[in-house]
């Protein structure tokens, strides 16, 4: 499709064109910057690379397609939204635009300037008209794992469809009845927006689909543990980045076909880093596109990353929902208990947690655990603390990050995080 088509499909969109046209020509650099001058490379990252160049042109074409077809478009920024669901319903899911400064001096006028980069983030996209995903989406789905997003879904919801679940905060018998009813509800939401009713066939068919794309992340999780590391963590994050926005069958066929690669390469014993590189975890926010600062940072300082104990890593996919129920009903109960297994911050006591972290660095054999957190976010700044002694009980060294999504403190992170190399080389 030509770039005049896309232009004619994003006006339509009510894009604002010009400031559009400013943010993929950044993006467009900063990604060739930061991907495309990597050694080494697979040859299945050609495909998420594709995917990438047009994830505001084919991408929102489909989007389009499945809109005149009479399919729904669902947006989610959260892993609490349950995908088996909206597939259910024969909506669409896409993740959103949140991870890059834009709009900030408009997003600023609905919340307060110390909110975290990641909510002033998808306002300020919204509100300076160039996200694409927001504007084809007849839904937006919001959880309330925060305050910081429960106040700004208030504001949201005045400018776009908002619909909010209720996450819980501990998990006892009470929280789970209530998470259970959240699930109930926004099945009832989803039927009600597409005027689909949810069957126990379509339910068990969406929930196999999102299994499957969940295995072929773990078995790419898993085939990090060899060293040297077959794939870098830049490409690692990109490819759960892109599983929020791909088409989920395509998606699994991609990364299942770059694991063999992956399979080839490690038998061959090559990889993007020589043997003994030091390994490092990167544990805490999630990390929406584009936000690639750390790990290029991490990367370009002598060490490879290895995983990601993010909600963009383990923590959504980690855990499958049961495929052996039969009946709505069961299906639901299963669904429940597999979203109410993740280990968000927001949970409090969060033991679990620390010890799915440690857990992972062992199978990973990383020598060391960068905690990341977006400034501004409690949660994980809360966490960092524990998280830090029960790594050192175990005799695993961390260094805490807080950083935002402007380049400005780019020198002192690469200063920190090559200290902290050279100390795991020590």
């Amino acid at each position: 499709m030509s770039e005049t088509t896309y232009h004619e499909m994003w006006e339509k969109l009510n894009l604002d064109l010009p400031a559009h046209d400013a943010l993929l020509a950044v993006l467009g650099k900063f990604y060739g910057d930061i991907y495309m001058s990597q050694q080494g490379r697979l040859k299945g990252m050609e495909y998420l690379d594709f995917v990438l160049s047009e994830v505001h042109g084919l991408r929102i074409k489909e989007l389009q397609e499945a809109k005149a077809a009479g399919r729904k478009v669902v947006g989610a920024f959260c892993v609490f939204v349950p995908e088996e669901l909206t597939l259910a319903a024969n909506c669409v899911q896409v993740g959103l635009c949140a991870g890059a400064e834009a709009g900030t001096e408009l997003a600023e006028t609905l919340v307060p300037r110390n909110t975290c980069a990641l909510i002033k983030s998808f306002i300020g996209f919204k509100l300076a008209r160039i996200c694409p995903y927001i504007e084809s989406c007849d839904l937006i789905v919001g959880e309330t794992t925060c305050d910081g997003k429960k106040k700004a879904y208030e504001a949201f919801s005045e400018i776009a469809p908002v619909y909010v679940m209720e996450v819980p905060q501990c998990k006892s018998d009470a929280d789970r009845a209530l998470w259970r009813s959240e699930i109930v509800k926004y099945k009832a939401r989803i039927e009600e927006l597409t005027g689909e009713a949810i069957t126990a066939d379509k339910l068990g068919q969406a929930i196999r689909l999102v299994n499957a794309k969940r295995r072929a992340l773990n078995r790419l999780a898993a085939l990090r543990a060899a060293d040297p590391a077959p794939i870098s963590g830049r490409d690692a994050l990109l490819i759960n980045q892109v599983s929020f926005y791909d088409d989920p069958v395509r998606f699994t066929t991609s990364v299942n076909a770059l694991c063999d690669q992956m399979e080839e390469r490690i038998a061959a014993r090559e990889g993007v880093a020589a043997k003994g590189t030091p390994r490092l975890l990167l544990s805490g926010c999630p990390m929406a596109v584009p936000n690639w600062k750390l790990p290029f940072v991490v990367e370009g300082s002598g060490a490879v990353i290895v995983g990601e104990e993010s909600c963009i890593g383990t923590r959504n996919t980690r855990d499958l929902v049961d495929e052996t129920a039969e009946t709505l009903d069961d299906m639901l109960e299963a669904l429940t208990d597999r979203y109410l297994k993740i280990d968000c911050a927001c949970f409090t006591p969060n033991a679990e947690r620390q010890d799915n972290i440690i857990a992972l660095a062992r199978d990973l054999k990383a020598d060391g655990v960068i905690h990341y957190a977006l400034q501004f976010c409690q949660p994980y700044t809360h966490e960092a603390f524990k998280v830090e002694k029960a790594l050192t009980r175990d005799g695993l060294p961390m260094l805490a990050i807080e950083t935002d999504y402007g380049m400005q403190d780019v020198g002192q992170l690469k200063t920190r995080v090559e200290a902290f190399v050279e100390m795991l080389k020590a």
